[in-house]
């Protein structure tokens, strides 16, 4: 359980740190600002998630979480990923992003198996994981979080941590089935946005 989590933890901090560079780049902040809107989007779900969870933040009693967030944004600097017009819509963007929502949404449901909570706990860590870090972005930069209004966003969080509670359930859960849930969850994100797939709205 143990090695799971860091595995996933690791990719989505690492995905979400990029994704946060490309909004504080698409927003013309400064260094600083690209460096806070990483550390947000990278660190904010999984520190909500731990203290929901009752434990102290993984980001708080490990080094390696902020060295991967700076790491990310130094070498995006260095590669001059800024200078891509219309950064939300490369593939980088959109890839990096998926990839870090179903890592977050894993890694929040293993907290909430881990904690004993029942199906909807579970599914409410893996959701707060993977869009709390985002959604503290973008109300830093004064919009509606990315999650409200993009294709099946949240959407394919909640089907991959309930997934997990699943495979829990049913006691499948390794790493195999692990990759199995991640690979799904990922191919139904880019599928769901390239197709433009969205829940209907009211009005």
């Amino acid at each position: 359980m143990n090695h799971l989590f860091e595995v996933a933890e690791f990719f989505g901090i690492i995905a979400f740190a990029l994704s946060g560079f490309y909004a504080a780049v698409r927003e013309k902040l400064d260094l600083l600002g690209i460096f806070i809107a990483a550390f947000l989007t990278a660190l904010g779900g999984g520190i909500t998630r731990d203290a929901i969870a009752d434990k102290m933040p993984y980001t708080f009693t490990h080094i390696l979480p902020t060295f991967l967030v700076i790491g990310v944004v130094m070498t995006a600097v260095l590669l001059k990923l800024n200078k891509h017009d219309k950064l939300e819509q490369t593939k980088v963007f959109v890839v990096s992003d998926t990839l870090g929502l179903v890592s977050f949404a894993i890694s929040g449901s293993l907290v909430g198996i881990s904690a004993d909570f029942n199906v909807f706990g579970i599914i409410m860590l893996g959701l707060i994981t993977a869009v709390g870090g985002s959604c503290l972005r973008d109300m830093l930069l004064n919009k509606i979080p990315f999650f409200l209004v993009s294709e099946f966003y949240a959407t394919v969080a909640i089907v991959v941590s309930f997934a997990m509670y699943v495979l829990k359930e049913f006691d499948k859960m390794n790493f195999i089935s692990t990759v199995i849930v991640f690979a799904v969850g990922v191919t139904l994100r880019l599928v769901a946005y390239y197709r433009k797939w969205k829940l209907p709205t009211i009005g």
